[in-house]
């Protein structure tokens, strides 16, 4: 017989115990008048570089959608899956959200991916090696580059991808006429694993600072 995780078994009595029992009537509002939160967040599904963890937010606050390099593909309604877009148009249409932000992450794997398309792929499908094509163009800009180090490069590359998916953002329709409208913000951070520094983008220049 196959068995449960326990560690996670661990972990959610753990999260009973201690979170459930002091937010109790916060998850309970939750569940009769269903979820308000105001801002969205496009994040990587690296295991370290959650969210909800980083900006310490608890139940109903964030609308978070993870994926591989936390990309997001251009607009494209041609009958297909796509979990990202979906989860877009779930945010804005039904959520009302006010923010969006694109999180990126120092060592992100998939960006390394992105710089080495010459590796073999994990399986025939090669689905990782498919999506990060969103971003060759600039990979192959950026990784031709040998006067930086391959650390230099693989951060340049994490925070150009940042950029990338804000253009595309750009490109749904409903979020660029409610951006223009003042109704929609969008926003860049990213995040190094290794020191917990955040690092916020200026709209205006695509620059990364410390807050």
């Amino acid at each position: 017989m196959v068995h449960f995780p326990e560690h996670l078994l661990d972990g959610y009595r753990v999260f009973m115990a201690n979170r459930y029992a002091s937010e109790s009537g916060r998850y309970k509002v939750l569940a009769d008048t269903g979820q308000k939160p105001k801002t969205m967040v496009i994040a990587c599904c690296d295991s370290r570089a959650a969210p909800e963890t980083i900006f310490d937010c608890g139940p109903g606050e964030l609308f978070v959608v993870r994926n591989v390099a936390n990309l997001v593909p251009p607009y494209k309604p041609d009958g297909e899956y796509h979990g990202t877009s979906a989860a877009l148009e779930f945010a804005i249409q039904s959520l009302k959200v006010e923010n969006i932000v694109v999180l990126g992450h120092g060592r992100c794997g998939g960006i390394a991916a992105s710089l080495n398309m010459d590796h073999e792929p994990l399986s025939p499908g090669d689905f990782i090696g498919q999506w990060m094509k969103l971003v060759q163009p600039a990979a192959e800009m950026i990784a031709a580059n040998t006067l930086l180090t391959a650390s230099e490069r693989q951060r340049a590359m994490e925070r150009v991808s940042i950029r990338f998916s804000l253009q595309n953002l750009r490109s749904f329709p409903c979020v660029n006429i409610l951006e223009g409208k003042g109704k929609l913000s969008l926003h860049g951070a990213w995040f190094d694993i290794s020191s917990g520094e955040l690092w916020v983008m200026d709209p205006a220049t695509g620059d990364f600072s410390r807050p």
